[in-house]
């Protein structure tokens, strides 16, 4: 068992991420039960789930003549448009049943704001409005954290860095997580988690 300071955040391993879902992460289900096996190491486990409401900004189809995948200019900067995926309530949203729910001692649901996207576990996509996980982790004495999930070079990359930008000393479970590697994200934010002094592991 890790020590009590560590914790393992494992993000948004839903159906709509997974294969046959509406945004799928090529081989995402592939992860999860090295990621079951590893919860079994820590104390502290956190799920992070998307959660957006039908009308989300971020999604194409609400805004009309937009394609899937093209970029919009949103209040706090740059905005991909998503298909629409994790619906509030929909089985797209669901966490994938292959994965262990009942080791979370805190799910972390994000992206419900309809007018901002959150790709981080701990900052909305503003990088200033606060999801909660920071006070909840410094609440419990964790400063060393394990990430892992989808999708590595957007969800996952984007937690990680906020995570290092926080003071946590951070590792990704690269081989427990899986990217949509669009346009060279996955080099670009690979780089980006190197600069910043976060261990990217398997």
């Amino acid at each position: 068992m890790r020590p009590a300071t560590d914790a393992l955040i494992v993000i948004d391993v839903q159906n709509d991420f997974c294969p046959g879902g509406a945004l799928a992460v090529s081989d995402g289900d592939a992860i999860l039960s090295g990621v079951n096996a590893l919860m079994a190491e820590f104390g502290a486990v956190v799920l992070t789930q998307d959660w957006h409401p039908a009308d989300h900004a971020s999604f194409a189809a609400n805004h009309p003549g937009a394609a899937p995948f093209s970029m919009t200019e949103m209040p706090y900067g740059p905005q991909v448009l998503w298909p629409t995926h994790c619906v509030q309530g929909s089985a797209g949203a669901d966490f994938h049943p292959a994965i262990d729910t009942s080791r979370a001692d805190l799910i972390l649901r994000k992206g419900f704001r309809p007018a901002i996207d959150s790709y981080s576990a701990f900052f909305e996509n503003d990088h200033n409005t606060q999801t909660g996980l920071d006070g909840y982790l410094r609440d419990r004495g964790i400063s060393k954290l394990v990430l892992a999930g989808l999708a590595t070079d957007y969800c996952v990359a984007y937690s990680a860095l906020d995570a290092a930008r926080l003071g946590y000393e951070v590792t990704v479970r690269m081989d427990l997580s899986r990217a949509i590697d669009m346009d060279g994200s996955l080099a670009a934010m690979q780089a980006r988690m190197d600069a910043a002094g976060i261990r990217l592991q398997g």
